[in-house]
């Protein structure tokens, strides 16, 4: 968790997403990388962090973790339930934690004018940026690979009890029943799997 996980969220997209006190965060993707976005994200005190997904039971998981609302993006607009709970203004930082240029687009869409997208997910294909609407918002996109400097600081805050990286973890199996293991990652979506650990 601490060499992956939480300093991917926090470096990648706390940190560059530089989120405020009274801030508002929409992070894009429930899963552990986003729900590390979460976790580290309420260090600096935002107003309101939306979370958007397509699983109701990341959804269900985000709110348990600090999210102020969630928005099942499957189920209804995403942009327009944005657009409602930050009085038409949109989002000051916007979190992309997918990859795929659906989730890219809907980030251009909450950001709010000033706003910064910080991207974490991996893109393995293009993503269109919508310039011939953004130009003129005043925008930053942020793009980053972890590089840990951040592990030292999660790690005291872990040990300070501030932050909980084992709530991330759903799942336990012995090394005898790693595939097992897999196959119920594989299935994430209806094992409600987030992180699965594996113990020799």
């Amino acid at each position: 968790m601490l060499s992956d996980i939480l300093p991917t969220g926090f470096e990648c997209g706390v940190l560059n997403g530089k989120v405020q006190p009274g801030g508002s965060v929409a992070i894009v993707g429930a899963g552990p990388i986003g729900l590390a976005a979460l976790l580290t994200a309420q260090f600096y005190s935002p107003a309101e962090i939306i979370m958007i997904d397509i699983d109701d039971n990341r959804l269900a998981t985000a709110m348990r973790f600090g999210a102020t609302h969630a928005i099942n993006s499957g189920a209804e607009d995403a942009t327009a339930a944005l657009q409602r709970l930050t009085a038409g203004r949109g989002a000051d930082t916007v979190i992309e934690a997918v990859g795929i240029p659906a989730t890219f687009e809907l980030c251009q869409e909450l950001l709010a004018p000033g706003g910064i997208i910080a991207n974490i997910g991996v893109h393995g294909i293009k993503a269109d940026l919508h310039l011939e609407r953004l130009w003129s918002q005043n925008i930053s996109i942020t793009t980053r690979l972890v590089d840990t400097v951040s592990t030292p600081t999660l790690l005291r805050t872990v040990m300070a009890k501030k932050v909980d990286p084992k709530q991330l973890i759903i799942h336990r199996f012995s090394l005898a029943d790693a595939l097992a293991a897999y196959d119920v990652f594989g299935r994430a979506a209806e094992t409600h799997a987030l992180k699965v650990l594996i113990t020799p």
